[in-house]
């Protein structure tokens, strides 16, 4: 069996920030992130400090790989609450030599004085949520930024780093799939090196999952055109020599987020903020942990000692189950050694060859991905192989 001490390195290490804040609540999301008038960020660095000043002894000297400021909407974070993070994690470990930093950005809270605030500070990656290049679409949706104001943002972010990713929402309220093949060969002149092209989806608890229960949500695209829109968006990207690394992803060779990919290979990343998540392997037990959602809550826990809520070990077939949902996601898929490693069980030959003989999955010596057809449905897959 692996050594569940070592098991995390197949992904790397990471460390996620959670910034709770926006400026409006979109109506489509579900992320934890709440609207304020006045913020404290003198509070919030000492509680992110404080924070991270009990790391684990056991996670204390790893490498760290990649650090990732998401929300909310980060570029609400004073470029010096940023850096205090950065230089604190730098005290605690050894940065990689090509360490990457990200910080999600929306472009009604950007300016330029901000971004070369970040890049001085050690930011050396912006992730945009634009979400359309149409206004109308982007009233639609609840932003609070116009198409001018976002691509003026998108090239202030090119001219301080290196690395910028935008965000694209389709299937759109409205939205033909030769619409979208439009938008997305904009977004394509426009794109450096990495793009993140959602399918809208309709959440419980949310203004637009509200909507739609009273039957107020109209003009959604039938499920077929949506598939239609997941298919272009494929062929489209990879013949502009952007294909998709994961089911939302694409980018060109050697550009995919590091951080993304510490999730999806299964790595240990340690999550600090309000509703952080993280996955951490202390003494060859890997533990799940959650932080209080609320942002009063988890500051007034930080004062107490500690903003988590959950720090739950994992079964080892908990976390070979986790390793193959998260691996599937990626085109390059998952060491199926690995997977039995963890498990203590071998996959079923006859599932595989039936998902296989199906076209929804393949398989190269070890390797287990699914095909482009497969990541539509990827939930079927896993039923398929997973179910007892």
């Amino acid at each position: 069996m692996t050594d569940l001490v070592d098991d995390w390195r197949n992904g790397g290490f990471g460390l996620y920030v959670h910034w709770p804040f926006c400026q409006a609540k979109c109506p489509y999301c579900d992320f934890n992130s709440h609207v304020t008038a006045n913020i404290d960020q003198k509070q919030w660095v000492e509680a992110y400090l404080q924070e991270l000043a009990r790391t684990p002894e056991a996670l204390r000297g790893r490498v760290l790989n990649t650090i990732f400021f998401g929300g909310g909407t980060p570029s609400l974070m004073h470029p010096d609450t940023v850096a205090a993070v950065i230089d604190a994690a730098r005290d605690i470990w050894p940065f990689a030599n090509d360490i990457e930093i990200s910080l999600e950005a929306n472009p009604g809270s950007v300016e330029a004085g901000r971004f070369a605030g970040y890049r001085d500070a050690g930011v050396n990656r912006i992730s945009m949520g634009i979400q359309a290049l149409n206004d109308e679409d982007l009233r639609r949706l609840g932003r609070i930024h116009s198409v001018a104001e976002a691509r003026s943002a998108f090239d202030i972010a090119r001219d301080c780093f290196d690395r910028v990713s935008f965000d694209l929402i389709y299937a759109r309220q409205g939205q033909t799939p030769q619409a979208w093949e439009a938008e997305l060969q904009e977004a394509l002149s426009m794109a450096v090196d990495h793009l993140s092209l959602y399918q809208l989806t309709i959440e419980d608890g949310t203004a637009f999952g509200d909507r739609y229960a009273r039957g107020k949500l109209r003009d959604l695209p039938s499920d077929d055109s949506a598939a239609d829109m997941y298919q272009l968006t494929q062929d489209i990207c990879t013949a502009h020599g952007m294909p998709a690394y994961e089911v939302s992803n694409h980018a060109r060779p050697g550009a995919e987020s590091r951080h993304n990919k510490i999730y999806w290979q299964y790595g240990d990343y340690l999550g600090i903020g309000p509703g952080a998540h993280g996955r951490i392997t202390i003494d060859g037990t890997r533990y799940a942990t959650e932080t209080y959602r609320a942002p009063g809550a988890w500051l007034d826990a930080v004062a107490r000692g500690s903003g988590e809520t959950m720090r739950d070990p994992l079964k080892r077939e908990e976390a070979a189950v986790e390793l193959l949902m998260m691996g599937l996601r990626l085109t390059e898929g998952v060491d199926i050694s690995r997977y039995e490693s963890l498990a203590g069980i071998t996959l079923e030959k006859e599932r595989l060859d039936h998902l296989a003989n199906m076209g929804m999955v393949a398989i190269s010596g070890q390797r287990l991905r699914a095909t482009d057809q497969g990541r539509a449905v990827l939930n079927a897959i896993l039923r398929e192989l997973l179910v007892d």
